[in-house]
């Protein structure tokens, strides 16, 4: 007769294949087992079922050669003589068979208990219960030692980076001084394993492990529903060499991307030579407000086509032909740790544009995973397929990309926008269908026409005046003669010799009896005035320095800053902006190639010409329509040879000397 010790070690040993578990663990699955596991226990089961059925399959039309055979067939025995049968049949196996299969100390109750086990879990419930065992765990972390670890991770937070044997002296310190000595602690490769398994490798930075700490309780769940609710903006190098012109040198651009994350539709681009800056970030926040234009040689094919409203009603809101490209307010704006981000001036116009903002983590890309998967579609549908390619490393770039480049950076821009509106609007995106539409095959475009069908659609196009809006504010008074001085220049305009505004503002709180002047780092030749009584008016002030004929290149805030410099270190002290002319004209001269010396300008002053010349064009197409004239999409509208800019340069200088001529007032010299 079985002891009851030998009885309890063979339910344990076939026991365990039950479904109920210990709390906290998921039922095990036919795939936790390994291939030798699934082998041994499709044997358990043929030696059940042979005693169950009295065939190996379970099924007598399915019966092998020679079943059933005497001893278990079903027409002559009983279960019980059937099961009594299988147990004198195992334990005359060889002693290392039986092992192998769980099956050593079987007994007519296990059988009954593996019967149960199939009828409930089918071949799962045939496996051995140690091949599934709980896993983890650890019988030396008490309570008190539990406390102190979870303790050491909340100091050493705070610390410099530690190594396990420290810690390990802080749990150890923690327990002695807060439950006593007569607590254990476990041995150092036990804590070391359990810090691993409940904290992770560790293999961060100790900054970085604060911030992701810090964000588990601080970042919320967004769940979009609806087009605009979350827009993530990012930058990146563009991947392609461009020419600053049909003629020009190659140059490296930034492109910027606006994304709506609920139909992942490209509502706004921007192409510029610069790194990012507060202004354009505003813009491109305008211009996913703002409808794209139809551009010349765009067909039908490339028009509004969303249902509920037609194109044509489209076309009047707007003033002109709109393109098949959403547009809308957005509510929530999702963008990087990059300082042009975090600039008071975009948060302004985040604010002014009744945005919320939702920065990204730091070192956390699945924020904003889906504009950065659109980074890798964008370049691996069309970017990588044209000369000039860079790729993403300097080590798999090609022999000479600059010399492929043949593409100018309007062109660029063209193609951009061509694919965006042909292609990826109509791209199928499948992993992305919506909850309404499981497994459903779905395009950013028909995402957008679904909502607009649910929720209707907002039309609403943006006054022409949110351009000055979003500018850079100013708060200064009005000098009676002199205008305004702007970032150490002097602007002027006979609307401000209205004597109404040489009074003190009216405006309160902080600024009080101030008042308000909008600039455009890009171009800092004007600035611009609101009408206090006429809100939606603004009047252009001019640079005082600029001559009363003709035109003088554009130029931005850096350019002042160097000008600023250079008059100081020749010691000039000028009487009025206009004596700093001169010293402007010579230092944008400087940076223009002529004819007779094509080898004198350096690749670094070349791009600063052609950053210079975009950012002028940029603010005024912002400042006439908001975004790019289709017109101005070729590259021939937009083309300035150096030679015409060279000439231009030197006009202006020629003016400036008759003009001063004439005055009779002379040049500053140093001291």
């Amino acid at each position: 007769m079985k002891t009851r010790a030998a009885t309890s070690r063979a339910a344990g040993a076939v026991s365990v294949g039950r479904t109920v578990q210990s709390d906290g663990r998921q039922p095990s699955a036919w795939e936790d087992l390994t291939e030798n596991q699934q082998t041994k226990a499709r044997l358990r089961a043929a030696h059940l079922l042979e005693a169950e059925t009295g065939y190996r399959s379970g099924d007598p039309r399915r019966a092998e050669p020679g079943e059933p055979r005497p001893a278990y067939d079903p027409d002559r025995t009983t279960l019980g003589q059937r099961r009594r049968a299988k147990v004198a049949e195992l334990k005359a196996l060889g002693r290392e068979e039986a092992a192998a299969l769980g099956l050593a100390q079987v007994s007519e109750r296990t059988l009954k208990r593996m019967a149960a086990a199939w009828r409930r879990d089918g071949l799962l419930g045939c496996a051995d219960g140690r091949w599934l065992r709980a896993s983890g765990g650890h019988h030396s972390i008490t309570e008190e030692v539990r406390e102190a670890i979870f303790a050491v991770r909340e100091e050493t937070l705070h610390r410099s980076r530690m190594s396990m044997r420290g810690r390990e002296r802080l749990i150890h310190q923690y327990v002695r001084e807060s439950f006593g000595s007569d607590v254990a602690v476990p041995g150092y490769d036990t804590l070391r394993a359990v810090w691993r398994e409940w904290f992770g490798p560790g293999g961060a930075r100790q900054r970085y492990v604060r911030s992701a700490e810090a964000a588990k309780d601080a970042s919320a769940r967004v769940v979009v529903h609806r087009p605009g609710q979350v827009v993530a903006l990012d930058t990146t190098s563009l991947p392609v060499k461009v020419r600053e012109s049909v003629f020009g040198e190659p140059v490296s651009v930034m492109l910027r991307l606006a994304l709506d994350l609920y139909t992942h539709s490209i509502v706004a681009f921007r192409l510029t030579p610069v790194a990012d800056t507060a202004v354009d970030i505003a813009m491109l926040l305008r211009d996913v407000m703002m409808p794209l234009p139809l551009r010349e040689g765009w067909g039908e094919e490339m028009e509004w086509p969303y249902p509920g409203v037609p194109p044509t009603v489209v076309a009047q809101f707007a003033g002109h032909r709109v393109a098949a490209l959403p547009f809308f307010s957005p509510e929530i704006v999702t963008t990087d740790q990059g300082a042009a981000y975090k600039n008071h001036q975009v948060v302004e116009a985040e604010r002014a544009l009744g945005c919320n903002i939702l920065p990204a983590r730091t070192l956390r890309p699945t924020d904003k995973f889906a504009v950065e998967r659109a980074f890798g579609a964008l370049n691996s549908l069309l970017l990588e397929h044209l000369l000039g390619f860079t790729g993403p490393d300097v080590a798999d770039r090609g022999a000479d990309p600059e010399a492929d480049a043949v593409l100018s950076q309007d062109r660029m821009e063209h193609l951009i926008a061509s694919w965006v509106v042909g292609v990826w609007q109509k791209r199928t995106l499948g992993e992305y269908a919506p909850a309404w539409g499981p497994g459903e095959d779905h395009s950013p475009n028909s995402l957008f026409a679904a909502a607009m069908q649910q929720g209707g659609f907002a039309l609403q196009i943006p006054k022409p005046d949110l351009y000055y809006r979003l500018l850079r504010s100013h708060f200064v008074k009005i000098h009676p003669r002199r205008g305004v001085k702007i970032r150490s220049l002097w602007y002027h305009a006979p609307v401000l010799d209205d004597p109404r505004y040489l009074q003190p503002s009216a405006r309160g709180g902080r600024h009080k009896g101030k008042w308000v002047i909008r600039s455009d780092r890009r171009d800092r030749r004007t600035v611009f005035f609101q009408d206090p009584v006429n809100h939606e008016r603004w009047h252009p002030l001019r640079w005082t320095g600029l001559p009363p004929e003709g035109e003088v290149p554009a130029f931005s805030d850096r350019n002042v800053d160097d000008l600023l410099s250079e008059v100081r270190r020749r010691r000039l002290a000028p009487r009025s902006d206009a004596e700093l002319l001169p010293v402007l004209l010579e230092l944008l001269g400087s940076a223009i190639p002529v004819e007779q010396w094509p080898t004198q300008m350096t690749k670094r002053e070349k791009t600063a010409r052609s950053r210079r010349a975009v950012e002028a064009r940029d603010a005024e197409a912002d400042r006439t329509r908001g975004s790019r004239d289709p017109a101005s999409a070729t590259d021939t509208a937009n083309v300035v040879s150096w030679p015409e800019q060279a000439s231009a340069i030197h006009d202006a200088v020629d003016a400036d000397r008759r003009r001063s001529t004439a005055v009779g007032s002379p040049r500053p010299s140093p001291w």
